[in-house]
């Protein structure tokens, strides 16, 4: 049976909810590794041995929300929040302009103290200082019209973290949110034409083989352009800090299978994969990731950042984060990739 499923998975790129729990509950590690071995095969198809580049900027750590799991939540009294100013952001742009990047990722709690106006501001700034430059947002929900009008403003790409496909789990998780309006916001950033990201977390308390399995069709479905996947690390200032929080072996299992079922995805190898483990990113890339994305924020906000405790790189200046990832991909045997990185479907970038 998991030699048919496998097969399945990897020539036909689909499973029912039924064959993928099934998988998970009988994954041995001989077919684990062979799992591994035809996502990287696969990812190679479109990609080849490239891991692309992306210049992470986290420019405020305000939010309007309570996600239990999340150490920037509202209730946090212990928060140091900060934001940057525009010109702060347009320098760390041009640092990482300066060191190759042709790729940023403009990432903040949901702050909505950066308006349409000012957000517009930045993004035209960027775009018309490095015009061969991409830019994704990764600022949580806002109205269609502030998606279209950032849209207009030059914005290439948008992540928006499904976080869990279950309805149940995801009310759980989001007091004051609602999933349907979660999930609305990135069928509309498709429909605008952003290079869309969506993803999930692994090891959430309660979740099952069953809420996974969900989350993996739920991306078939949607078919989004990035996909991010990383594990559920308890922060001590929020109501989950006892939980046990995912594991690395978890997490690569779903990485691998969401490249079989999304084969052209552009898929991260996370920062908290190598907060769990020290050759963390280099097995993400080893399950069929091909991104990665090192810090460019000032090193003086960067521990304020914290979606999770303990976070690697924090203390590091711009250029040792990039000199360090290219060792580490290099020596994993892969090839660094400093262009845009567009979505292979992506014919004529913005």
């Amino acid at each position: 049976m998991m030699e048919v499923l496998l097969n399945k998975l990897y020539e036909q790129n689909e499973l029912t909810q039924e064959d993928i729990v099934y998988f998970l509950e009988h994954l041995t590690p001989e077919y684990q590794k062979r799992l591994f071995d035809l996502a990287v095969e696969t990812r190679k198809k479109f990609y080849n041995k490239s891991v692309f580049m992306r210049g992470l900027i986290e420019f405020s750590n305000y939010c309007k929300q309570d996600c239990l799991y999340c150490g920037l939540r509202r209730s946090n009294p212990h928060v140091e929040r900060y934001r940057l100013s525009e010109s702060d952001i347009l320098d760390c742009a041009e640092e990482g302009y300066n060191l190759g990047y042709r790729s940023f990722v403009l990432q903040s709690g949901e702050d909505f103290r950066f308006t349409e106006e000012l957000m517009i501001s930045i993004v035209t700034s960027i775009k018309s200082r490095f015009p061969d430059a991409a830019i994704t947002l990764s600022i949580g929900e806002r109205s269609e019209a502030f998606y279209r009008a950032l849209y207009d403003a030059g914005t290439d790409r948008y992540l928006l973290r499904h976080e869990t496909a279950s309805r149940s789990l995801y009310e759980s998780l989001h007091p004051g949110m609602s999933f349907d309006h979660r999930i609305s916001c990135l069928h509309v950033l498709k429909d605008i034409g952003y290079q869309v990201g969506a993803g999930f977390m692994v090891g959430l308390p309660g979740q099952t083989h069953n809420h996974l399995a969900e989350d993996l069709l739920f991306l078939k479905e949607l078919h989004p352009e990035m996909i991010g996947i990383g594990p559920f690390i308890p922060h001590s200032e929020t109501p989950l800090k006892e939980a046990v929080g995912g594991t690395v072996q978890d997490t690569l299992v779903m990485i691998a299978m969401a490249r079989l079922l999304v084969p052209d995805a552009l898929m991260p190898a996370t920062t908290a994969m190598g907060t769990l483990d020290p050759t963390g990113r280099e097995k993400a890339l080893r399950a069929g990731a091909n991104v990665v994305m090192p810090n460019l924020s000032p090193p003086k906000v960067r521990e304020k950042y914290a979606l999770y405790e303990n976070k690697i790189c924090t203390g590091d200046e711009a250029s040792h984060c990039r000199t360090c990832l290219e060792m580490r991909i290099i020596a994993s045997g892969y090839e660094i990739e400093l262009s845009r990185g567009d979505h292979c479907r992506v014919i004529s970038p913005k």
